[in-house]
């Protein structure tokens, strides 16, 4: 109890703001005075003033989710000797006051001014006033944009004729200025810079958008424009005569490798494949880009560097040297942990060995061992036994498609990889014994920026089998009437799915891999279908094979699965400045088995709370529907379902150093999709479903190291299903902190 009350200690600690906001000044010198505020406002409603808060050069100290200032307040609980390490200590953890200057308040003045007009309000003004009270200022940027001016005419003056030539041409540029637009700067330059990429990826390696200008005439009149865009020729070094422009092509390629030998560390077919840059092809700057794309996506391969030299004796033709540096070949990883299961103490530790250019093509090898002990104690009826566990996997990915009958072209231009992973683990407990092989073959694509990646597994085998069950836990669970469960049984039977799956993932945002970056205004869609069991069913129903006394069909002997299952996620963030932004998240799931198969298999079926999902309940605390388990208490296994709905609404905020905050509120629940005598009021009934969905909010801390972040989140109970008297179903109005809070431990961000 004394840890959840220290987080929400630290989570309001905005209150020492509010206790200590006047001892502020004593950080000021007698002439100073503390920014407290920065406003933008419009006369027009057609001018939106949030873009342009950019161009602010002095904003006020931040504030805790938008709302309190509290860096500020803890660095005013400082003392003012600076040589004191406690004070040092406090300031770091806080924020200097900022103190008010007038010179950048005038540039932000003359900066905003100048946005607004490069917008084509040609005749703006914008008036700061400044509202002085208590040593603190306030400053109110007074936009007045008049009327924008709009483009009347439209002339190019193209002043190279095979440039002019290829601009009209069947494929050539089309333009996006056209009479009537918008006179803006910013659109015109970026019609710079498109013109610019067009040559570029058509052999005019020396070409830059300074050879493209605009000439603007004003005195039309009615707020109209006269625009010419020029394409000027080629002036080596902006001086001197002026000629055509040069288009180039790619002369001999060379590979150099980085090696302390220099001898190749990449097979030069591997490299070649990876290459968009031939001999006797066009420059173009887009293969250029593809090239580093797809040499930094090999493992082997650490940087890769690529040089351009004329040739001395044709100087149409680029000579291209690529550098390639190696990433370190081997490296081992070791992973303890410790466990605490209802008391049972445990310890496990993992092995892992990674080899990146394992055949000298850029193939990944990982192999990953694990162990795990845990002490188990008061189990009366059963053997004295501790629970072991042994797990051996193994991967194997190629840089590339490893599938027959597909055309070259197409293998060039997927960008793929193709894996192939092995798995067996070994479980030995007092109840029972469990044995878990599995095998993978899959493919994994996308394009540069990689906005869109694909997954298709082609193949999943599990085999699960128990090739020891307790007489006492058999007789207690698996055959007594009275306990006899339908999903705890098909849990401990032997067991064979055969899947066959595709995800697809877009994200508006351009990966790098290299940053957990929050705070953009990015959104990510992911959706995933997998399938299992209809081609053996299919077999099964041709050939007329027998069943089990389950009615199932078999494959050696051990029932398969057969299901069908589609996820779909959203999620998407607004920010709102440097620090603070607004997340939002929706997911969904479903599940549903037929055929050979009447219930889920256990590792496929949804949960739902914990540090993803409904924060206010644990791990698989909530659900299906209205059921709970026997007293209030978890149960693990009839807390599961074939449906889930999540929806999630986060605040986040940098507090200092590398602490960020965050207020939430969660929903959702998970439902079945057929009636089970052992999940009472599980089954989603479209007319019910919407009065059993779990409602819980909270705050949470992260601990944000840029490549990972460590998360405490901290939730409680807001609309509880599974109670139909108002005190227990909403305990937003009667909260009971040691029944409705939950304390969430995990790494990375919910969503």
């Amino acid at each position: 109890m004394n840890c959840k009350r220290g987080l929400f200690f630290l989570l309001n600690l905005q209150l020492v703001w509010l206790l200590s906001g006047c001892s502020v000044n004593r950080f000021l010198a007698e002439d100073e005075l503390l920014l407290d505020q920065v406003r933008l406002h419009s006369d027009s409603a057609t001018l939106k003033t949030a873009p342009l808060e950019g161009y602010i050069r002095q904003h006020p100290n931040s504030k805790w989710f938008s709302l309190v200032k509290v860096p500020l307040g803890i660095y005013s609980l400082s003392g003012r000797d600076s040589t004191r390490r406690i004070n040092r200590f406090v300031r770091r953890l806080g924020e200097a006051p900022v103190v008010y200057d007038a010179v950048l308040a005038q540039k932000t003045r003359q900066n905003v001014e100048s946005a607004v007009r490069n917008l084509g309000y040609l005749n703006a003004d914008v008036e700061m006033t400044e509202v002085r009270k208590r040593r603190k200022v306030r400053l109110h940027y007074h936009i007045h944009p008049r009327d924008r001016y709009t483009v009347r005419l439209l002339q190019t003056d193209i002043r190279d004729a095979a440039i002019d030539s290829l601009m009209r041409g069947e494929d050539g540029f089309e333009t996006r200025l056209s009479p009537g637009m918008d006179f803006d700067l910013n659109v015109l330059d970026a019609e710079r810079s498109r013109l610019n990429t067009f040559l570029a990826n058509h052999g005019y390696y020396r070409f830059h958008k300074d050879y493209v200008h605009f000439e603007a005439d004003t005195a039309v009149g009615r707020h109209r424009v006269d625009l010419d865009m020029q394409v000027l020729p080629f002036r080596a070094g902006g001086v001197g005569a002026v000629r055509p422009h040069q288009t180039y092509r790619i002369g001999q390629v060379s590979f150099r490798h980085e090696t302390d030998n220099g001898l190749p560390f990449v097979r030069d077919k591997v490299i070649q494949r990876n290459t968009e840059l031939h001999e006797g092809n066009l420059y173009r700057e887009s293969d250029v880009q593809d090239t580093y794309n797809r040499l930094m996506r090999l493992g082997a391969v650490q940087s890769a560097n690529i040089r351009f030299q004329e040739d001395a004796h044709d100087s149409t033709k680029l000579h291209t040297q690529i550098t390639l540096i190696p990433t370190r070949r081997n490296s081992f990883s070791l992973e303890p942990e410790g466990t605490n299961s209802a008391g049972d103490f445990g310890a496990a530790l993992s092995l892992s060995y990674l080899n990146r250019n394992i055949f000298r093509g850029s193939e990944q090898l990982s192999v990953r061992l694990r162990g795990a002990f845990e002490a188990i104690k008061g189990l009366s009826g059963y053997i004295d036994q501790d629970y072991i566990e042994y797990s051996a996997e193994a991967g194997l990915t190629f840089p590339d498609f490893k599938f027959p009958f597909l055309s070259e072209r197409f293998r060039h231009a997927a960008q793929a990889t193709s894996e192939v992973n092995l798995m067996f683990d070994l479980q030995d407990r007092p109840e029972f014994h469990r044995r878990v092989v599995t095998a993978a073959w899959r493919y994994r694509w996308g394009n540069a920026g990689r906005r869109r990646q694909h997954r298709i597994d082609l193949l999943d085998l599990d085999y699960v089998f128990m090739p020891w069950i307790s007489s006492t836990f058999r007789s207690r669970y698996l055959d007594n009437p009275e306990s006899r469960n339908a999903i705890l049984r098909y849990i401990y039977e032997n067991l064979f799915i055969m899947k066959w799956g595709y995800n697809f993932t877009y994200s508006s945002q351009v990966l790098n891999g290299s940053t957990l970056n929050y705070g953009t205004n990015a959104y990510t869609i992911r959706v995933g279908a997998e399938t299992s069991g209809n081609f053996l069913y299919g077999l099964s129903t041709l050939f007329g094979t027998a069943k089990n006394s389950m009615n199932q069909y078999t494959l050696f002997n051990i029932a398969y699965a057969q299901y069908a299952k589609c996820d779909f996620d959203f999620s998407k963030s607004f920010r709102f400045d440097d620090r603070n932004s607004l997340a939002i998240h929706l997911g969904f799931g479903l599940a549903y088995p037929y055929g050979n198969t009447t219930i889920l298999p256990y590792e496929k079926r949804y949960f739902s709370g914990g540090a993803n999902s409904v924060r206010g309940w644990s791990v698989r605390g909530l659900g299906p529907g209205s059921f709970m388990g026997n007293d209030g208490r978890i149960d693990f296994i009839n807390q599961t379902g074939d449906m889930k709905l999540d929806m999630s609404a986060e605040y986040r905020t940098h507090l200092f150093w590398k602490l960020d905050g965050a207020a939430f509120v969660d929903a959702g629940n998970i439902w079945t999709m057929r009636e089970y005598a052992d999940q009472p009021g599980g089954q989603f009934r479209l007319d019910e479903f919407y009065k059993q969905i779990a409602v819980a909010y909270g705050l949470g801390i992260r601990l944000n190291f840029d490549y990972f972040i460590l998360r405490l989140d901290g939730g409680m109970k807001a609309v509880h299903p599974a109670y139909t008297d108002a005190r227990r179903h909403y305990p937003i109005i009667h909260p009971d902190f040691g029944r409705d809070f939950n304390l969430h431990f995990a790494v990375g961000l919910p969503f």
